[in-house]
């Protein structure tokens, strides 16, 4: 058996470790199968040499981050033992760096994974960026909220929000209404991170004068969009023909922010994804940077990760298993 002991400055720092009823700290005896307690101003770990000395090094950046005041969840915990397994805990601490936007109620945005702050880097330095992964990492979110930075500091003259209208297997039928009421429950989630960012009653006058547009892909069709921050969502349901007029709609001093999850196409079987398709044909070109984000970077409920890993089990031993299922049924 090995002990280790964490000497503890703030008090503060290891209430917000340890979470409510010592949620957090359960995560890691659980996984990592040792005991963790306080006493005498420090924290002391026993377990197995390996991973003591892992839960100690969690533990280190996990006290780093609520020394500068971010939340500690069971999301931040689970992710920096990921990190720790993984042998980068000395990048754990870099989680509370870099605010990249402040939302209307004064709340910080910044990247909660690797794979976040990669993705918002890559908005930074390039014209083009595109962000493939699955649900609940973030990609629409912080692509808005580099959006509303870029315009606050006047970077941009105005920001275009657009997604293909195609409906998630169901079919809505014809809604009523004018065209803002018809194209409104395709554009929610884009509405929903706006008005996060910006508040209601500023993103309505920013609307009204036409500093912001939302609208469905099919209405960018022959414009030229100069000194835009322009977010498409959801591109997975883009056509190739589609896919090719966005890209060529990009007009000077423009920021350009692609996003999809190729998992999650509600395309007819015979079409192809333009992003899918895009992927493949911009990878080499300079100032356009492909960003793929896994179930690694999701930040949702802790669920939705085990959900997307379940599925991605399931679809490789499914593909693998129709090959000799396909070559039973041919004639001998």
């Amino acid at each position: 058996m090995a002990e280790r002991t964490i000497d503890i400055d703030r008090i503060e720092n290891l209430v917000s470790v340890f979470g409510s009823f010592d949620e957090n700290l359960h995560i890691l005896e659980s996984e990592l199968g040792v005991r963790i307690t306080d006493r005498d101003s420090a924290l002391h770990i026993v377990g197995d040499e390996e991973p003591t000395a892992y839960a100690e090094q969690a533990l280190t950046g996990l006290l780093s981050l609520a020394s500068r005041g971010e939340p500690i969840t069971t999301q931040n915990v689970r992710y920096a033992l990921k990190l720790t397994l993984d042998g980068r805990s000395d990048r754990i601490a870099q989680l509370a760096d870099d605010v990249v936007c402040i939302t209307a109620k004064g709340k910080p945005i910044k990247a909660k994974t690797l794979g976040q702050r990669s993705y918002i880097e890559a908005i930074r330095n390039n014209t083009v960026t595109l962000a493939v992964g699955p649900a609940g990492t973030g990609k629409t979110y912080l692509a808005v909220a580099c959006a509303v930075t870029a315009f606050r500091a006047k970077e941009v003259n105005r920001i275009i929000l657009t997604r293909p209208a195609v409906e998630a297997g169901e079919k809505l039928g014809f809604l009523p209404g004018d065209l803002q009421n018809k194209v409104d429950p395709y554009l929610r989630p884009l509405y929903d991170a706006l008005f996060d960012m910006l508040g209601a009653e500023t993103y309505q006058n920013y609307l009204e004068k036409g500093n912001i547009e939302v609208a469905p892909l099919a209405y960018m069709r022959g414009r030229t969009l100069d000194d835009s921050f322009i977010i498409l969502d959801e591109a997975q349901n883009t056509s190739r023909e589609q896919m090719k007029m966005f890209l060529t709609r990009i007009g000077f001093g423009s920021k350009a922010v692609i996003t999809g999850d190729v998992t999650q196409i509600d395309l007819p079987k015979d079409k192809i994804s333009g992003l899918k398709e895009v992927v493949t044909v911009l990878r080499d070109i300079d100032d356009i940077e492909i960003c793929s984000l896994t179930g690694e970077d999701v930040v949702r409920h802790a669920l939705v990760q085990k959900i997307i890993e379940a599925y991605e089990k399931y679809e490789k031993g499914h593909s693998r298993d129709a090959v000799p299922a396909a070559r039973r049924r041919r004639p001998g």
